[in-house]
């Protein structure tokens, strides 16, 4: 493979000489941020906090028959799937394709896709978001404000970058 010789990084944003020590180590064993009532959960590996908002990272485990978003998008914000076990079926944005262990969805800003966990078994992948955006209101709240449905969804689902088609069907906008 050969590499162009004017290669494209991006501008500098560190600008020391020496480095620092600036890591952040997450053990396996850290419990879950989140625990959802169909036997699945959200670990917080990286926030937008803890990235200086670079990228998202949480991993995500669905329960079996678990349902995910519907078919929707982001303006701000790519996303990426990186199915760790399982079964996982992806909406590409044109058709559903079944997601396995070691299987990657990439979907650029504006990409619709949507995710569910339609197997008897549990499944589990990361999710990448970048830049990283305060996502976190956004998963510990969902279920309650969906039960509350409405405009009040429509607007919490806005003000986290997440523009759903069946919001939008009747040609609002």
């Amino acid at each position: 493979m050969s590499y162009p010789e004017d290669l494209q990084y991006p501008e500098p944003r560190y600008h020391g000489t020496r480095g620092e020590v600036n890591a952040v180590f997450r053990p396996a064993d850290t419990p879950a941020e989140l625990a959802s009532p169909s036997g699945g959960a959200t670990h917080y590996f990286a926030t937008n906090a803890s990235t200086g908002g670079e990228f998202g990272l949480y991993k995500v485990e669905m329960g079996p028959r678990a349902g995910g978003p519907a078919t929707h998008f982001h303006r701000a914000v790519s996303e990426s799937f990186y199915v760790l076990s399982g079964e996982l079926e992806l909406y590409n944005g044109e058709k559903w394709v079944t997601g396995r262990e070691g299987d990657f969805l990439y979907v650029p800003v504006g990409g619709l896709h949507a995710f569910k966990n339609v197997t008897d078994e549990p499944t589990s992948m990361l999710l990448l978001f970048a830049p990283g955006a305060p996502r976190e209101e956004y998963f510990e709240r969902l279920a309650e404000v969906t039960q509350r449905g409405g405009e009040e969804l429509k607007r919490f689902r806005i003000r986290h970058d997440s523009y759903f088609v069946e919001d939008f069907e009747s040609g609002a906008e």
